[in-house]
Parts: C-alpha cells; sequence; structure tokens
C-alpha cells in the first residue's frame, strides 16, 4: 500500500497524523500539544491554548475546534468524545 505520509514533512497546519482521546483534566496538559480537538457530542469545551489562554467555546455535535490546544479543562466542559488530533 503506498503512503501519502511516509515522505511529508508534519505540518502543524494539517492534516493531524493520529487522533488522541482526551480526558478533559482541571490540572494535566494533554500527552502532546493538539492541532485541534474533535468532539463526537457537542457543548462547552474549557481549555487552555498552545499560547497558554483560557477560553471556553461551544461546539456542535460532530464539531471541530482549530486552535491549538495544550490542556481541556473538566470544569466547564460539557462536550464529551473528545480527541485531540495530534501530529507526532
Amino acid at each position: 500500500m503506498q503512503n501519502p505520509f511516509e515522505t511529508r514533512f508534519t505540518s502543524t497546519a494539517g492534516p493531524g497524523t493520529d487522533y488522541a482521546p482526551v480526558t478533559p483534566d482541571d490540572g494535566a496538559d494533554l500527552a502532546t500539544v493538539a492541532i485541534s480537538l474533535f468532539v463526537e457530542t457537542g457543548g462547552a469545551v474549557s481549555f487552555v491554548s498552545q499560547k497558554g489562554q483560557s477560553h471556553t467555546v461551544n461546539l456542535p455535535d460532530y464539531g471541530y475546534l482549530t486552535c491549538g490546544v495544550r490542556q481541556v479543562n473538566a470544569t466547564g466542559t460539557t462536550a464529551t468524545g473528545i480527541h485531540a488530533i495530534v501530529v507526532t
């Protein structure tokens, strides 16, 4: 099978190379800074951006948050099925 990612230089502009499940946590950063988030069930997402700023945004079902994310907070997050899109 041909793999188009094999010789590709990875970019934070996407696409990501993998999804990682997210468990919201008020005190722990994600293992890898996400280039974006995907949520299965919409709601509020409280997060700390890659630059260290706190934000809360509302996303629809199957919605994307297109911002670098270092932490997803449990407090204030009502969306579920959250996945970090990462470049590894």
